[in-house]
């Protein structure tokens, strides 16, 4: 039973894990993980778990919140954890979680937080998406966050 609840969260198109061996190539003169690298992988993660979602390719329009909360060491193993959390009509919100494991001695931190906004885009115009209806406590908070969130965002 319980892998196919596994399934079914894996398959659901407003959610997104994915994970990355942190190599040698992507240090920072420190020999850590440097951020430039680490914000690549969000961007990927973004587009793959907004493109999941919308059917069709989405494009950045914004990042907010990145927060660098633990340095990242080579042979970590970081996992992503996307949700979209608001979409409007042609954009979504990504938030997502980045989890890093050293898997030598069997611990796990939060390394990094943030939210992106993808923009639904095809042919060189902004695309129609499905709206997004949350079902569970934690998805309607993240609808109601996200809100506040992009109010903000209008307000400046």
């Amino acid at each position: 039973m319980e892998s196919e609840s596994h399934l079914e969260k894996a398959m659901d198109n407003r959610y997104l894990t994915m994970n990355v061996l942190v190599t040698p190539s992507m240090a920072n003169f420190s020999g850590l993980m440097h951020g430039g690298e680490l914000l690549k992988l969000l961007d990927q993660v973004a587009y793959a778990c907004g493109t999941r979602y919308c059917g069709i390719g989405v494009i950045t329009m914004s990042v907010e919140s990145v927060v660098f909360r633990q340095p990242i060491p080579i042979g970590t193993l970081l996992t992503f954890l996307a949700s979209v959390n608001y979409t409007g009509r042609t954009s979504c919100e990504i938030g997502i979680k980045v989890i890093s494991e050293n898997i030598k001695e069997q611990y796990v931190t939060h390394c990094v937080s943030c939210y992106f906004t993808m923009v639904a885009f095809q042919d060189g115009k902004t695309m129609p998406i499905p709206p997004l209806e949350p079902r569970t406590a934690i998805e309607k908070r993240r609808y109601q966050d996200a809100l506040k969130r992009r109010e903000q965002r209008s307000k400046k």
